[in-house]
């Protein structure tokens, strides 16, 4: 059993530890935006704040923000996505605890 507890904790360790490393930096964001307004989208296009938000909390806020969202992906950091793009869709990376570790951005 204790054995168990040591693994459990080491592996939150491990994973708060990734959540530093790939989180993008807020610098990242004027090529982004620079981007999205190549393709025409309209209202807010990244959330940089909700760094660190429970992704739940994030896709209310995103939701409330622009509501020309209408696809809000909750993924796990590292998963692979399509890398085609859309207006309309927001995918929040998150964390093993359920916290942001990448910028919402529209794509």
């Amino acid at each position: 059993m204790e054995s168990k507890f040591a693994h459990i904790i080491v592996f939150f360790l491990l994973a708060t530890s990734f959540e530093t490393l790939m989180a993008r930096k807020e610098s990242d964001g004027p090529e982004v935006i620079e981007l999205l307004k190549q393709f025409k989208c309209k209202g807010k296009l990244q959330w940089p704040e909700l760094i660190g938000v429970p992704t739940k909390l994030a896709k209310e806020i995103i939701e409330k923000e622009n509501s020309l969202i209408t696809n809000v992906q909750i993924l796990l950091n590292g998963s692979p996505v399509i890398l085609n793009f859309s207006c309309n869709r927001v995918r929040l990376f998150d964390n093993i605890l359920g916290v942001v570790v990448d910028m919402p951005v529209v794509g």
